[in-house]
């Protein structure tokens, strides 16, 4: 009797240990599942984070955009000391219609494609002619102007060609169109190139007598003509190259993208003519 109740209490046991093994199997694999979807859940909410954060960052970036300090009326100072022409107002308007934000920064031609290159700055919009050489260094965006070189000289001068520039001396801005075109044709008219670093030092050494001509897009010395500098145009008008907006290579290609867009946008809507009817008389 004894051993029976001994081998019951043993079987009770057994089963007892059995059914509390049972659920803790149970228990641990709920618990695990439990665990995984609150890692599930952690992994996704902190990846809706990163987005949310990166998205954040892009939004609140202010992009630096160099430009020139004379290139009127692309880029000039008003009379109130404002940064304003064709570029100022296109730039704000196309920021305006794709939601970014930039801050100008005005250092010349020259020094703004270097501080391009250097990693300074974010992107270039100076009046910028798009080139086959520039397109090996630069990512541009759609052209927004189509220009053109032009000669002036003193507004009393008997040059009226080319061929009358031989020993002479004539003035052009690094960098630009006007300089690249003068220094092509500098050995089949006799002449020789000085380079300036900016326009209104250009149009002084002319004034001045130290360079009987200047070569310089058509719109820019002739909008200067038009508010008193004492140069004349002549009529020949080079074909020359279309300007756009410049990053560095591979760099801040959303920015173009963003450019472009909003280009098309104000075009479309007559804000793109409305800014150059401000500065180009009809």
């Amino acid at each position: 009797m004894k051993k029976f109740m001994a081998l019951s209490l043993a079987a009770m046991t057994a089963l007892a240990l059995a059914g509390c093994g049972s659920g803790t199997s149970a228990t641990t694999a709920a618990a695990t599942e439990a665990a995984t979807e609150a890692k599930d859940t952690t992994a996704a909410d902190t990846a809706a984070a990163d987005t949310t954060a990166a998205e954040k960052t892009a939004s609140d970036k202010t992009y630096i955009i160099n430009t020139d300090t004379t290139f009127a009326p692309f880029e000039f100072e008003n009379e109130k000391g404002d940064l304003v022409g064709i570029d100022m107002d296109i730039l704000k308007a196309v920021a305006e219609d794709q939601g970014f934000s930039y801050e100008v920064v005005p250092v010349g031609f020259s020094a703004a494609t270097t501080a391009l290159e250097a990693g300074e700055c974010d992107g270039v919009i100076a009046g910028m002619s798009i080139t086959d050489q520039r397109k090996e260094k630069y990512d541009f965006s759609d052209p927004y102007f189509d220009s053109g070189v032009g000669m002036a000289v003193l507004a009393d001068s008997d040059i009226d060609s080319y061929e009358k520039l031989n020993g002479q001396n004539v003035a052009a801005k690094i960098g630009t169109e006007g300089c690249k075109f003068a220094e092509s044709i500098a050995y089949k008219y006799g002449f020789t190139v000085t380079q300036y670093e900016d326009s209104a030092t250009m149009y002084q050494a002319v004034l001045a007598g130290e360079a009987v001509a200047c070569f310089e897009d058509y719109p820019v010395v002739g909008y200067e003509i038009s508010r008193g500098l004492g140069l004349k145009l002549l009529p020949t008008i080079e074909a020359g190259n279309s300007y756009g907006f410049a990053t560095m290579k591979g760099e801040n290609p959303e920015l173009v993208e963003m450019f472009n867009k909003g280009l098309a946008n104000i075009k479309a809507n007559g804000k793109y003519q409305e800014i150059l009817d401000t500065y180009i008389a009809k």
